[in-house]
């Protein structure tokens, strides 16, 4: 009988590819997330959709965390309900070993393996370790980190640098999406959308489309319904409308298109967006979200911009309405916007060496 892992964790695109190699290794492997982004969101996460596509059991886990700005009581609520839930689930399923790639959701996955005696090892993909990874570090027989940077976050008999594991569809140069001579930009408040980023995406878009071809994963969230805001916006821009080219979110199949299309990125600064930036050396204006644990990705798009290939523009800013000039001034320095040293991410077999990490612990 194959032997079954969780995959479980906030970051699901190396976490799916992960999980896929996992499959082809002959594992039967399940994944607990979160079915929903937010409390009250009536849309799928693209987690959710992504993880359905490939056929994997798909268990909604709906753990809570501490978030004052959004139904912070119905938050704490399911956090004991997110440890049953999790505990039950695990206990069920009886795993082999627990993979985790952080964040909020995995906390009460790990802790549940833990507690039944399966071992678990966790993923960080931020330069900076977030609060679930340090606790799950406390339980984990390996931390595999994506930067130099976090490996003396862990300890030192855990630790290892992995790096991330890459989506190869990222190097899928397609056709392009538009066949004009106009520089194109690739927007993105990550895999959930950004509402505020997508607020001043509107405001400018008809004078982004002087100049430039937009492409822009908004997000599927029902509490905004910004997909509805641009599509109804697309509908009035008339002939400029062909250079605009918006979606809830582009799935692994379309990724590569998009980055092979874009002359540069307007996006979040999430470990895993960041990652992929620096493999493919695309330039790109970073805005983090500021509440971020521990400032984690106000670090990543340092290391953009350390490597020569980004330029931070605070929610502040944003907020101030500086977007337009700040695209337009990066635009004109473009060709300045180059690696300052070769990393050669994409030639780290972050996969593999964590396959092997799971396979000694398994047998």
């Amino acid at each position: 009988m194959a032997k079954k892992i969780i995959i479980c964790g906030g970051h699901h695109n190396s976490a799916l590819v992960i999980a896929e190699s996992l499959q082809k290794k002959g594992y039967k492997v399940f994944w607990l997330g979160h079915k929903f982004s937010m409390i009250g969101d009536k849309k799928p996460t693209a987690e959710f959709l992504e993880i359905g596509k490939k056929g994997i059991p798909f268990i909604d886990i709906k753990a809570g965390k501490f978030q004052i700005k959004h139904r912070f009581i119905e938050n704490l609520l399911r956090i004991p309900f997110g440890f049953l839930q999790s505990f039950l689930a695990v206990l069920k399923i009886k795993p082999a070993v627990v993979v985790s790639f952080g964040g909020y959701i995995a906390l009460p996955v790990a802790f549940s393996g833990w507690l039944i005696g399966v071992p678990v090892v966790t993923h960080e993909q931020t330069a900076v370790s977030g609060k679930a990874n340090k606790l799950i570090a406390k339980i984990a027989r390996k931390v595999f980190v994506s930067f130099p940077e976090s490996v003396k976050s862990f300890p030192e008999e855990k630790v290892v640098f992995s790096g991330l594991p890459i989506r190869k569809e990222i190097f899928d140069k397609s056709n392009k999406f538009f066949q004009n001579k106009k520089k194109t930009i690739y927007i993105t408040g990550g895999k959930q959308g950004a509402h505020v980023i997508n607020e001043s995406i509107f405001k400018i878009l008809p004078a982004l489309l002087e100049k430039y071809n937009v492409i822009h994963q908004c997000g599927s969230t029902s509490l905004s319904n910004d997909i509805g805001k641009a599509e109804e916006l697309k509908n009035n821009l008339k002939e400029k409308a062909e250079n605009y080219l918006v979606k809830e979110y582009f799935f692994a199949e379309e990724i590569g298109r998009v980055f092979g299309s874009s002359d540069f990125v307007v996006s979040r600064a999430g470990a895993h967006t960041v990652y992929e930036l620096l493999v493919l050396k695309k330039p790109a204006i970073l805005i983090p979200i500021p509440w971020s644990s521990n400032d984690e990705q106000g670090r990543n798009a340092q290391i953009l911009v350390e490597n020569g290939l980004g330029k931070i523009l605070s929610q502040k800013e944003l907020e101030e309405g500086k977007l337009l000039e700040t695209i337009e001034a990066f635009e004109k320095n473009l060709a300045n916007y180059k690696p300052k040293r070769e990393l050669n991410l994409e030639k780290k077999d972050a996969t593999g060496v964590i396959l092997g990490e799971i396979e000694k612990i398994i047998a």
